[in-house]
């Protein structure tokens, strides 16, 4: 080869080694370029140093209960609770780590060797994008473009708020940040509702392959959707190939492998919506209460805006317990449905023609139903969000749709017309239940209804209906406060009337007693443990209806009373609300306690934002309070709720366990008087024990469905047997602490309950003022 040619060949070569120079030199500095176009903003905003300490995420409202557990959130799309890096298991950790990014620890957000993998093998080896780069794409720029120029773009960003990320925060809190920002479909933002949703646990509560399942949804949750109509069976083999690479890399060996991959997902799906779920009316009721809150303009945040009860991540602390609000919801589940079979049995086309109405023509029934239209939910969205006009709305409800219609053995898919559910609803029993502790006003049970999804108006502060019989114990308690009458004390039980014009009577007022049934001469606890209305319209009376209606308000009744006498019998509409405050007032020695549902509220940091403060006043003295106790545990002892007291033998049908009890057998004092209205329409059973008082009310929407007669429309076979199972799991559960001692006894009594020994004072009395008339008692 000559020189010539050496010399060309020398030149072409070092041109060429100049061209890779400059070539590469150049791609360098467009790298950089783009890096630093991005960091700029180029490309879209970029997170500050600021926003990266406070990433915007959507935080949902916790509603906690007494005992610590959650009840509920408020949120609108994002039901994210976040949680700490401890509150997740090492094994979740593990298994998050062998399959999105085994090199998580070694690598400072973007992974060097495994970038230049997926280069080389144009992405067929797997995606090189780091636990770091996923976080960041969720956090601050969602979905990916479409255009190549455009992801290239997006990649570079996630690279570098991937690394300011590390920067940032430790490889702990990038865990916990990741698991908390990611959607795992079926409302579970995060991992918190995650593990609640699909398994009922709490994230550090789950197992291995648990944990698996839910790292495999990581790649697609959509498409890794474990609900059975969904796909279980994907999801399973995503969880299993989660389970591989655990066994690949070590965290477990390849025996638990093996086992596990072999289970089932055992899914133990728990929706949390606002319709499901427990203490589904108490939320209801907390949202009102929560909403009222924020917009007052004494509760805002620092920067003067208003707190979101769906973004911003409150914790509201509750007195519900979450175990009381269980049985009691449990309680009315095993009782209502049993009582609802002997309606439905009464309300046959061939027993009752215009069934669920008794009493009620044709016509009535028609303008009733026309009420019930323009009063429903149908009416208003047509009337008012579509603008339809009338008539239009009214031919809608005569058209045949599909719906899922409410059944105590499960939602019914069916075929109706709206007038027809609107009808086959009036025939269901609803009932309302709440439950406090009446030295501290805690509300610690809130049952509003049957079925929230179905039914959602709330029969404990909503609902207002006639109370009957359980409002007697405000006359007895009036009588002795202002006639200091003892329980011993006597009245005739015969037919009475009370004058026109007396006490504003607008005609002569004659009550009857139930059955028309009359003795001669009864005690006071006799007559309130037997409900007979005779004694009761006797006391009134003596001291008219004004102290009583006083003294009622006193107790925290917020309903306007009419001063007329029939109210003794209890003729006012009246909520479950009050009544359980009013009677907790004579369980906690005279002194009235308003009910409190929220002890405190606190934002996303802990901080306190309210705290309660209770309102007590004092009502009756001890002595009076005391002495209606004693008359009201005559109620349980020989009257109207003696069934507590009684068993049942073996299996009956429905009507015998409504009408004699299940097997109560309750043996420890227990005060308590049964309502019956007009009609078998309301029955009610109040019943307290030292430290828990509980109300319960049952009925049907309209007065006019009810039972034909008082073998079942009682309050003792409607209302009482929900309290009794509702209290059987409160004292079966030890942890509670429910009282089973006696009522505590004033040290300072003076009126006399032991009747023989009060037969003897009065006999006493009676010799000495005939043996001198002037002595003065």
């Amino acid at each position: 080869m000559t020189a010539k040619k050496k010399t060309k060949k020398k030149l072409i070569f070092s041109n060429y080694i100049r061209w890779f120079w400059m070539l590469f030199s150049g791609g360098l500095l467009v790298i950089v370029l783009l890096f630093l176009l991005a960091s700029w903003g180029a490309f879209g905003e970029m997170p500050d140093h600021t926003i990266l300490e406070n990433p915007k995420t959507n935080l949902a409202t916790e509603i906690i209960s007494s005992d610590g557990e959650t009840l509920g959130k408020f949120y609108f799309n994002d039901n994210r609770t976040p949680v700490d890096y401890k509150e997740l298991p090492q094994h979740l950790v593990d298994a998050l780590i062998a399959t999105e990014d085994v090199r998580f620890h070694k690598h400072s957000g973007v992974d060097a060797r495994g970038t230049l993998r997926a280069m080389v093998k144009m992405g067929r080896g797997g995606g090189a994008s780091t636990i770091s780069q996923q976080l960041a794409k969720q956090l601050f720029h969602g979905e990916g473009s479409k255009s190549t120029l455009g992801r290239i773009a997006q990649k570079i960003k996630e690279w570098i708020i991937a690394i300011r990320l590390e920067r940032q925060y430790t490889k702990e809190e990038i865990i916990a940040q990741y698991f908390n920002i990611y959607d795992f479909g079926n409302n579970a933002d995060g991992i918190r509702s995650a593990a609640r949703i699909y398994f009922g646990k709490e994230p550090k509560e789950l197992n291995l392959k648990e944990s698996a399942m839910l790292v495999g949804m990581f790649k697609n949750s959509s498409l890794y959707n474990p609900r059975p109509h969904r796909n279980p069976e994907g999801t399973k083999n995503r969880r299993n190939v989660v389970l591989s690479q655990m066994g690949k890399y070590d965290y477990i060996t390849e025996t638990v492998k093996d086992s596990l991959q072999k289970t089932e997902l055992d899914l133990r799906y728990t929706p949390e919506s606002h319709r499901e779920g427990l203490a589904t009316y108490f939320r209801a009721y907390l949202q009102g209460f929560m909403k009222d809150w924020v917009n007052n303009k004494a509760n805002r945040k620092p920067d003067g805006s208003k707190y979101s009860i769906y973004k911003d991540g409150l914790k509201i602390y509750t007195t519900i317990d979450s175990r009381m609000q269980q049985y009691a919801e449990d309680a009315v589940a095993q009782h209502m449905p049993r009582l609802q079979a002997e309606f439905f049995y009464q309300n046959t086309a061939r027993r009752n023609p215009t069934a669920p109405f008794l009493e009620l023509t044709y016509g009535a029934i028609d303008t009733l139903m026309r009420r019930s239209i323009k009063q429903s939910e149908r009416w208003r969205k047509m009337k008012y969000d579509l603008k339809k006009a009338d008539e239009e709305i009214k031919a809608s409800f005569y058209k045949p749709t599909k719906m899922s219609v409410f059944s105590w053995r499960g939602e019914i898919d069916t075929i109706m017309t709206p007038m027809d559910s609107m009808r086959y609803y009036k025939s269901f029993l609803r009932t309302g239940m709440m439950s406090m502790e009446p030295q501290t006003g805690h509300v610690k049970a809130w049952v509003g209804g049957v079925s929230y999804k179905h039914f959602q108006y709330d029969m404990v502060k909503q609902g207002k209906r006639q109370i009957g019989s359980t409002f007697k114990p405000f006359v007895y308690a009036a009588a002795i406060d202002q006639l200091h009458l003892s329980p011993c004390d006597t009245l005739p039980d015969s037919p009475f009337c009370i004058e026109k014009n007396k006490y504003g009577n607008p005609e002569e007022w004659c009550p009857k007693n139930s059955g028309e049934k009359y003795g001669n001469i009864r005690t006071l606890k006799n007559a309130l443990a037997n409900s007979v209305n005779t004694v009761t319209a006797r006391l009134m009376d003596k001291i008219g209806p004004q102290p009583v209606i006083d003294l009622a308000h006193s107790l925290g009744i917020e309903q306007d009373i009419l001063p007329v006498p029939s109210i003794a019998l209890g003729t006012p509409d009246l909520s479950v609300y009050e009544m359980v405050a009013a009677y907790s007032t004579f369980a906690n020695k005279g002194v009235y306690t308003k009910p409190v549902m929220i002890t405190s509220i606190e934002d996303k940091n802990g901080t306190i934002l309210y705290q309660f403060a209770p309102e007590t006043k004092d009502v009756l003295s001890k002595e009076v309070a005391y002495v209606t106790i004693n008359l009201l545990e005559g109620v349980t002892q020989g009257g109207s709720g003696t069934r507590l007291r009684h068993t049942s033998s073996g299996d009956q049908p429905v009507y015998k366990e409504i009408i004699t009890g299940y097997p109560y057998q309750f043996d420890n004092p227990i005060a308590g008087k049964t309502g019956t209205t007009q009609n078998q329409s309301d029955g009610w059973f109040m019943g307290m024990v030292p430290n828990l008082v509980t109300g319960v009310w049952v009925g049907a929407e309209d007065r006019a469905a009810h039972f034909e007669t008082i073998t079942y429309g009682q309050g003792a076979s409607m209302a009482l047997p929900i309290w009794a199972l509702y209290m059987k799991s409160c004292y079966n559960d030890e942890t509670l602490n429910v009282s089973k001692d006696d009522f505590d006894e004033p040290e300072d009594l003076s009126i006399v309950l032991d009747c023989g020994k009060h037969q003897e004072e009065k006999s006493e009395r009676k010799n000495a003022l005939d043996d001198d008339p002037e002595i003065d008692f």
